[in-house]
């Protein structure tokens, strides 16, 4: 190498990389475009940077979603451009309700470029600051590290934010600074005294008439087995929204019920609760609203207590209220390992589908589930089986449970990942299968063959559509013509087969858990 080489300043693409890298941010969901060459070049270059090719933006956005909420620390994505980005908001949107860290690198022009209206420019700013916390443009290769630093920060703040780096050409191909230093990440408020006794004043009370409403990293096992502890000490009960970022559960950890997506029935498991202190939580509302219908599913009068925010150290607000109630020494109930028999001979349903899950669901996997409306009872008959964590789709913008499975696997590679997946989810993110085999992850898919956009086919009801007809029944179906999940997974190199029977579902389960690498069963329903 010449002495001239040796010399050389690095561009600002090679002191971004490097200082996401030093920053702990050491996995990039990519799909580039010209725009980001020296971007990619760099992520060549430097050791320490994973880089994962997605054939979709969306599945970029949804696996960083999945990776951050097992890694708990932000991975980047690499997006093409205003519409590369487009592509993946669907699933920022997910990643934003689920409160992920993430770090979207997004290529744009040349600064000088810009100004000629070439067909790819768009305001990038003006698309990422509805779904990101934090959006800067970099103006020069000199500075463009620093705004990496910068967003990384930010995309570690409390829970985590979505932090959207805009990077010009010019900035990535220009002389750089080199490295800049990542300060350590800032530790989660504490929640006051005051708040702390409040609630447990509360729940001296008026106990049995008090639910914990549990969000954020209170589902985690050791908040959760507090909280159980102070159910046992006052009665109250414990909750959780039907969509949450991550539930640690299983036998020997504290059972939590769901509140369920059907207004009626939220509404019915809600009728007693007069107060409810909220603990990285929101007060429940309806996903949609519908004629004659309330938004909000706890009783008229319900009184809320906001004992920690989301983003607040919920672990910590949890164990001194349990000191607060003198329940340290309660010893709840907690499920045992308990494997529910399988009716041999009987039908595919989503009751005896949760069924073999419960009996064969392995200690530490990891379940990413896009069920929809076929998994709305798992909980009840998984209870019993080995620890293991559940995954939902936080946002309701469908096509997510694949590219979750995808982060997933990747920030645990020696955990077993099940991606329970509706039929008509999974056709917004199918690329998800090709980027499984291209890296060998350990995913089990378990496609449920509806052949149907089922949960419309309710909600058609559900809102009162008056008498609907052939078209509205064609725009909810999938059968004409059938897709063909084991060709479509086989065509991207990921072995598959379908089975018809619950037998059969039980035998290519086993098969599947067993599989070294990524393996789909489609199962007609």
């Amino acid at each position: 190498m010449s002495k001239a080489a040796d010399t050389k300043p690095m561009n600002g693409a090679e002191s971004l990389v490097r200082t996401m890298v030093g920053g702990g941010v050491d996995v990039s969901f990519t799909n580039p475009g010209t725009s980001e060459m020296h971007f990619v070049a760099a992520l060549d270059r430097v050791d320490g940077m994973r880089c994962i090719l997605c054939l979709f933006e969306g599945v970029a956005t949804g696996a960083a979603d999945g990776y951050a909420r097992m890694a708990e620390k932000p991975a980047a994505t690499l997006l093409h451009l205003g519409p590369g980005m487009a592509n993946g908001m669907a699933n920022m949107h997910n990643a934003k309700r689920a409160h992920s860290p993430m770090l979207n690198v997004v290529g744009e022009h040349a600064t000088y470029h810009r100004r000629y209206d070439a067909p790819l420019t768009s305001d990038i700013e003006g698309l990422a600051k509805p779904l990101s916390d934090w959006v800067r443009t970099g103006v020069s290769s000199a500075t463009i590290a620093e705004d990496g630093r910068d967003a990384i920060v930010e995309a570690r703040r409390g829970s985590g934010k979505i932090a959207t780096l805009i990077l010009p050409a010019d900035t990535a191909w220009g002389p750089g600074s080199g490295p800049i230093e990542v300060p350590a990440p800032r530790a989660r408020s504490r929640v006051s005294e005051d708040a702390i006794k409040q609630a447990a004043k509360l729940l001296e009370t008026h106990g049995k008439s008090v639910a914990l409403m549990l969000g954020d990293n209170a589902l985690r096992e050791k908040p959760l087995a507090l909280a159980a502890q102070i159910a046992a000490k006052t009665g109250c009960r414990i909750l959780c929204p039907g969509s949450n970022a991550r539930v640690e559960r299983g036998a020997g950890r504290a059972d939590i019920a769901r509140v369920p997506y059907v207004i009626d029935a939220a509404l019915h498991i809600l009728k007693d609760v007069q107060h409810m202190i909220l603990i990285g939580a929101k007060p429940p509302i309806a996903f949609f609203g519908y004629p004659g219908k309330p938004s909000r599913v706890t009783a008229l009068g319900t009184a809320f207590l906001a004992l920690a925010e989301i983003g607040e150290d919920t672990g910590d607000a949890l164990a001194r209220l349990a000191e607060a109630c003198n329940a340290a020494k309660s010893k709840p109930a907690l499920p045992e390992v308990a494997r529910p028999d399988i009716p041999k001979g009987a039908p595919i349903t989503a009751d005896n589908i949760g069924l073999v899950l419960g009996a064969l669901i392995p200690e530490g996997a990891i379940l990413a589930d896009e069920s929809v409306t076929t998994g709305r009872n798992f909980y009840k008959s998984t209870a019993g089986a080995p620890p293991h964590d559940w995954l939902h789709l936080t946002g309701g913008a469908i096509g997510e449970g694949m590219p979750l499975a995808i982060g997933a696997a990747v920030a645990c590679p020696d955990r077993k990942v099940i991606n329970l997946q509706a039929d008509g989810s999974a056709m917004y993110t199918v690329q998800s299968l090709w980027t499984e085999a291209r890296e060998n992850l350990n995913i089990l898919t378990l496609i449920w063959a509806n052949r149907a956009y089922a949960i419309l086919k309710g909600e058609l009801l559900n809102v009162g559509a008056e008498n609907p007809g052939r078209k509205a029944h064609d725009m909810l179906s999938l059968d004409n013509p059938t897709i063909d999940w084991v060709s479509l997974a086989k065509g991207m190199g990921v072995e598959a087969t379908r089975v018809a029977t619950i037998d059969d579902l039980v035998k290519a389960t086993k098969a599947g858990l067993k599989h070294k690498g990524p393996y789909l069963i489609e199962v007609v329903m």
